[in-house]
């Protein structure tokens, strides 16, 4: 699982955003978001870490890993 933290993200409207260009990037990946914690985790099946963070930065958001 990736699990990056987007302070940037703050309503259902981010989040589904962000969702959506995940889906689009990698369709079978598993995505939860929890915008209270602004946190957005992904359990890719075809996309690598740097692809999900690029989407994530070309939706117009902020992606810090979580480690």
């Amino acid at each position: 699982m990736i699990t990056f933290e987007v302070k940037d993200m703050t309503c259902g409207h981010c989040a589904g955003l962000i969702s959506k260009a995940l889906k689009d990037l990698d369709s079978a990946a598993k995505v939860t978001i929890d915008i209270q914690q602004h946190l957005v985790s992904v359990v890719p099946v075809g996309a690598t870490f740097q692809e999900i963070r690029e989407v994530i930065v070309e939706a117009g958001y902020t992606p810090t890993p979580v480690v």
